[in-house]
């Protein structure tokens, strides 16, 4: 083994071993994990959260695959209709093409081709990451066979009436010119106003001529056909009935009453515009009330509209409010705080607009796929998103699929236009069935992209012509995705599984943290605080970026990402807790290169307890392999990886390998041995339990690693068929070790263990050699007493202790510090090694300024108008800092006690 690991020279030759081998092609076995990759966009690049994500699946698929399990991981990429069209778009009018004046046919072209230049991207960097996908067998959402299925989807939804097309309120995005779903649209909170506007009556009532109506967007009352008011305000049922005159067009609407309006808004008036707003169509519905669209595709007045025709509708708006200004109908203004929907996209304010669309009816959908989470057949973890879910399916609306787009999966209806005839159809249609013309065109639009990412779990494997493809390896079994599309995927693929497979179509939705930025904030590329994976696997390695994913998971909804990245280049300057995780990478290495580096005269063999050491290590192991498997099928991957380093770094590394050095580089015969083969066994155990998450260091070392126990057991074997790779050898079955568990040894050893810790730690308090030889006085129960006085030795060799008093309510000699564990108080006597006097000086002024500086931190805290005034990231970090401060007055404390 190299002095250094270097992972960018080792990280890309492994993954060429490994799929040069078949490593990564689908594995046989008993049990099946399928996992389907959430299809990333051919428009994109890796990000934070798809590192997250593809971290957790090969975690999952790496340890299934050793588990002895069939495993299959399918990977491929979605059309993403909207995204690629506007990049498509774009590129086009930078070389001065217009989309409209090429036309359909070559604008598709067009998207093909950048399919091509840059859908590969994405899936390389997938690779690179060390993500153990089947690649021989990408899928793409518009290939042949997926479209086939599409086809199949849409037209026996249509045929057996869930599909049917109507003219609706949608939300439509001016800049993209297409519908888009209500899961799609991004609420944002924007400053604002409330205009209240004056309507004259036709006739007075009760003394007045004009009503006054208050509302955000005076622009659409264009488009105004009745006033409501509400039921319960008795003050305006005298209006109910009559009729007001619409101000700048001129149109007779009447006011009634409906449960939709708050008496409490506003005046208690509201104007109704059932073109522009849900609730203002569903009372036009109510009340016959005609449905007038003022506004074009691209939110422009239309025509018949004077002065105001031509306008986009900020222009509208302007031009309205100041029209009620100049002839004295603009009663007052109020500010006012409102959520705006948004184009995921593009991020232009939706309009509620008025349209024909094509819509899913979810009634029939809903009830099977509710009661599939309901009764446990499919899990969430964390087991709190079921909520979320539930949620969302019981208030389900009908879904709009139809978008004006050209890009996509265009929508199989055929029209006749000489008889009228409307079919869906699984093959085009050119002669009319009916009447036999040729006057036949197809539907112009295409279908939202979630339609087709809906079928990813079965139409990726074979449905509907090869569903034999799917035996075995559907239900897949879990689904490891964003909360953020729980709603918009998650769902429709139950719904859409259940109907056309009549299976559920994965066993587990595993929702993983949202990532932000270092400061709280989202991460992204305009405001410069987005961190690229790639560059952290450049200046980190793979593994080191894959652990720290790993080790941010908890049961948290969101996690700050610690990266410091350059304001003025947006370049990665640092990310220390991937640094850290290097350090890891970096530990398992060295640990295991002295290890083997001490192998001459090894010959395999059963691991034994030949000494107390031993006897810890072994049960530690047995429980850390039972405690890993369990977390893994548990999906607790934050506590496998954390309890991992814990395990590896803290038990294996820092003592039983230190333990061992002395039988290893000094003993002789049996004795050095035996060693070797228990140190091979842990070291072998170690690594295969971090290949999940950390496969490219620990599949090179252990392609150093001499045979094992676990091989030659039959535990620990791999597939001859692909050659001797870690990453084909079996999981440290937890039956296996079992017998290794010794809770008596470990609480032995455990005790003796703690004392030596706390001699090193009162040396490094007071900056004594560590050389230096200290006595030890220790008080604690019967139990203890007898523990401690079996390891005496062991305490004072390893601790460097000259003496070792331990006794039932032995008593603190002078001039010690005191160390308190939950079983034992220890005294270390440090004599005049340490200035006692002093020492307490320097911890009382040490102690005064840290009380100092806390208060003052908590007295802002406690500030109410700082608390108002501050932003979110400046109050965290000074609670932060009250939570750093509050701990070392603690410590401090804790240190004068020990000099009293």
């Amino acid at each position: 083994m190299p002095k250094t690991y270097d992972p960018a020279t080792a990280e890309p030759q492994l993954i060429d071993e490994w799929i040069d081998a078949g490593c990564y092609q689908r594995s046989k076995g008993v049990g099946d994990c399928t996992v389907v990759i959430p299809p990333p966009n051919v428009t994109g690049v890796l990000h934070m959260g798809h590192a997250m994500d593809d971290s957790i699946q090969d975690t999952i698929i790496r340890y299934n695959r050793m588990r002895g399990r069939s495993t299959r991981w399918i990977v491929g990429t979605d059309h993403a209709g909207i995204a690629t069209q506007t990049k498509v778009d774009k590129k086009l009018k930078s070389e001065g093409i217009s989309r409209l004046e090429i036309g359909r046919e070559k604008f598709i072209d067009a998207c093909w081709d950048w399919r091509r230049e840059y859908g590969g991207t994405i899936i390389k960097q997938i690779r690179r990451m060390g993500c153990s996908v089947d690649f021989s067998d990408e899928r793409f959402t518009m290939d042949p066979e997926y479209a086939k299925a599409v086809r199949k989807v849409f037209c026996d939804w249509y045929h057996d009436g869930l599909i049917y097309r109507g003219k609706r309120i949608v939300n439509w995005c001016p800049s993209c010119t297409t519908a888009i779903s209500d899961d799609e649209a991004e609420y944002k909170d924007e400053k604002g106003h409330l205009w209240h506007l004056r309507y004259p009556l036709t006739e007075p009532v009760n003394g007045q001529d004009y009503i006054v109506v208050a509302t955000t967007r005076p622009e659409t009352m264009l488009g105004d056909t009745g006033v409501a008011v509400s039921p319960s305000d008795p003050e305006k049922a005298a209006f109910v009935g009559k009729t007001v005159m619409l101000p700048i067009v001129n149109r007779e609407i009447p006011i009634f009453s409906d449960y939709h309006v708050d008496k409490d808004f506003g005046s208690g008036f509201v104007k109704v515009t059932p073109a522009h707003d849900p609730n203002d169509y569903a009372m036009g519905q109510a009340h016959d009330l005609p449905q007038i669209n003022i506004f074009d595709e691209h939110a422009v007045v239309v025509d018949g509209y004077g002065e105001f025709s031509g306008m986009n509708r900020d222009e509208c708006r302007k031009a309205v409010v100041d029209w009620f200004d100049e002839h004295g109908l603009l009663d007052h203004v109020d500010e006012l705080d409102h959520s705006v929907m948004h184009c995921y996209r593009c991020d232009s304010a939706l309009e509620p607009w008025l349209s024909e669309q094509w819509f899913v009816a979810v009634d029939k959908l809903k009830g099977p796929a509710l009661d599939a989470v309901t009764s446990g057949k499919i899990k969430f973890h964390p087991a709190r998103w079921t909520d979320t879910y539930t949620t969302w399916m019981e208030n389900l609306k009908d879904w709009c699929i139809s978008r004006q787009l050209w890009w996509g999966h265009r929508i199989p209806v055929f029209y006749c236009e000489d008889c009228g005839w409307e079919d869906a159809c699984m093959d085009d249609v050119h002669e009319c069935p009916h009447c036999h013309g040729h006057h036949v065109h197809q539907d112009e639009n295409v279908l939202d992209t979630w339609f087709s990412s809906q079928l990813w779990t079965f139409a990726t494997q074979g449905w509907p012509d090869h569903p034999e493809q799917m035996e075995g390896h559907h239900p897949t079994k879990a689904l490891v995705t964003a909360r953020d599309i729980i709603a918009l995927w998650v769902a429709r693929m139950i719904m859409s599984s259940l109907y056309f497979t009549k299976e559920i179509p994965f066993q587990d939705v595993v929702i993983y943290a949202t990532i932000l930025a270092k400061d709280g904030s989202r991460m992204s590329k305009s405001k410069g605080n987005g961190v690229n994976p790639m560059d952290l696997i450049a200046k980190y390695g793979a593994d080191a970026m894959r652990y720290n994913m790993l080790t941010l998971i908890t049961n948290n909804q969101d996690v700050k990402f610690d990266a410091n990245i350059d304001k003025k280049t947006k370049e990665l300057i640092d990310s220390p807790r991937t640094e850290q995780a290097r350090g890891f990478v970096t530990k398992i290495w060295n640990a295991s290169r002295f290890v083997l580096m001490n192998m001459d005269g090894y010959t395999p063999g059963p691991a034994k307890a030949a000494t107390p050491e031993d006897a810890w290590m072994l049960s530690r192991l047995a429980k850390m392999v039972a405690a890993s498997t369990e977390r893994l099928e548990a999906y607790e991957l934050g506590d496998y990886a954390r309890d991992l380093q814990s395990f590896f770094w803290g038990e294996v590394c820092d003592w039983y390998i230190e333990l061992c050095k002395g039988r290893l580089l000094d003993g002789e015969g049996a004795e050095r041995l035996q060693v070797q083969r228990n140190l091979v066994y842990v070291l072998d155990a170690s690594l295969r339990m971090l290949h999940p998450v950390m496969p490219f260091v620990t599949e090179s070392v252990w392609d150093a690693m001499p045979a094992s126990e676990l091989d030659a057991n039959g535990q620990g074997g791999y597939d001859e068929h692909v050659g001797r790779f870690l990453m084909m050898a079996a999981w440290p079955e937890p039956d296996a070790f079992a017998p290794f568990v010794n809770d008596e040894a470990e609480s032995t050893f455990d005790i003796a263990r703690r004392l030596v810790a706390d001699v090193r730690s009162a040396r490094a308090r007071y900056k004594l050699s560590p050389k230096t030889e200290l006595a030890v006085v220790v008080s604690a129960g019967a139990d203890a007493v007898a523990k401690l006085t079996s390891q005496a030795e062991f305490v004072k060799s390893v601790g460097r202790v000259s003496e070792l008093a331990v006794a039932e309510g032995a008593e603190k000699p002078a001039a010690s510090v005191t160390l308190v564990e939950p079983d034992f108080e220890a005294f270390v006597v440090m004599g005049d090694l340490v200035d006692f006097a002093a020492e307490g000086k320097k911890l009382e002024k040490d102690l005064a300024k840290a009380e100092k500086e806390l208060a003052g931190v908590e007295r802002t805290l406690a500030n109410e108008g700082f608390l108002a005034k501050a932003t979110p990231e400046v109050i965290a970090s000074k609670r932060d800092r009250a939570a750093e401060l509050t701990a070392t007055v603690e410590r401090l404390r804790a240190q004068l006690a020990d000099l009293a």
